[in-house]
């Protein structure tokens, strides 16, 4: 009994920004501004991709679940996280802390998988423009999601159980905002080798692969732009591709500057490279799925088409 007393905890403790009282409550209203952003600018695109049928292909279906994606994973965590800030209220029962991890785990895994999809999409549409209905026909492009999702969420599956069934020794104090998975590793007073491992071969799955696809995906579209003659050929195409690279570079310059970088060995400022961490989590988290919406509003002149069509619409019509 004084064994299983040890190894298992009913709650966790996030610390977030503990012991900086005057940031949590500019952290408060900034995150609360940005979380509002998030369902807005995303339920737009999500609404404006169903009921508008100009934006029934393939690139806004994949866009639609990319806006659905970030809902959910800032909804999984972002409330948490206020109430946390605004009340005090740190613990976070032990299933509680579970589920966010999923979903934090699934959600990423899935937009990896996404934003290698829609690069294969630009190429058909580039550099294969007559085959690209019959290529990205609805079947092909529904069943690439549905992969996308399924795949994300067994990966997911593999990375929770195995991650909330070591032992942590009653040592419950996460030094996140959230249960993110490195974090809560951290506590366990066990060997997490096959932790390790598994998510090495995670990363590779869902890192790495839908990277090189997006690379080459994008050397053949550089390709083809350069032997256009029209240079309003090239724009035109160039610029179909640039909302969606923009959108790349955030979501994995984020992920590679937080989990590739070198720790700090001065233990002088272990809790300054600490506290970094968590506001680089903090962006990505948070800022990135804020952003999406924006980029790919900005220079598209469907979305925006559509979105002007909305908000003009008398409703007692």
């Amino acid at each position: 009994m004084d064994m299983i007393n040890q190894t298992f905890v009913s709650e966790f403790l996030l610390l977030g920004l503990l012991g900086y009282p005057k940031t949590e409550i500019i952290y408060f209203a900034v995150i609360l501004v940005m979380y509002l952003a998030i369902l807005t600018g995303n339920g737009i695109l999500i609404i404006a991709s169903i009921f508008d049928s100009r934006l029934h292909t393939p690139m806004y279906f994949f866009l639609g679940n990319l806006s659905f994606l970030d809902i959910c994973y800032t909804s999984s965590s972002v409330p948490s996280t206020l109430v946390s800030l605004i009340s005090k209220r740190r613990n976070i029962s032990f299933s509680g802390c579970a589920v966010q991890m999923f979903f934090g785990f699934a959600v990423g895994s899935t937009e990896c998988l996404l934003l290698g999809m829609m690069a294969f999409d630009r190429y058909v549409a580039i550099c294969n423009p007559l085959r690209y209905p019959i290529i990205m026909s609805k079947v092909v492009y529904a069943l690439m999601a549905c992969v996308s999702w399924f795949s994300g969420g067994i990966n997911s599956i593999v990375q929770t159980s195995l991650a909330m069934q070591l032992p942590f020794c009653g040592n419950n104090i996460i030094n996140h905002f959230t249960c993110e998975i490195l974090a809560v590793l951290k506590l366990a007073c066990a060997d997490i080798s096959l932790n390790i491992i598994t998510m090495m071969i995670s990363n590779m799955a869902f890192l790495v692969l839908p990277l090189l696809v997006i690379f080459f995906s994008y050397m053949f579209i550089l390709c083809t732009i350069l032997r256009m003659n029209s240079a309003t050929g090239r724009h035109k195409a160039f610029s179909t591709c640039l909302a969606h690279l923009t959108v790349v570079i955030v979501f994995y310059g984020t992920i590679f500057f937080m989990y590739a970088k070198p720790k700090t060995q001065d233990p002088n400022g272990k809790d300054k490279f600490q506290t970094l961490d968590k506001l680089i989590s903090l962006f990505y988290g948070v800022v990135t799925p804020m952003l999406n919406p924006i980029i790919y509003s900005l220079r598209n002149k469907d979305v925006k088409a559509a979105v002007k069509y909305m908000l003009n619409q008398n409703p007692i019509q």
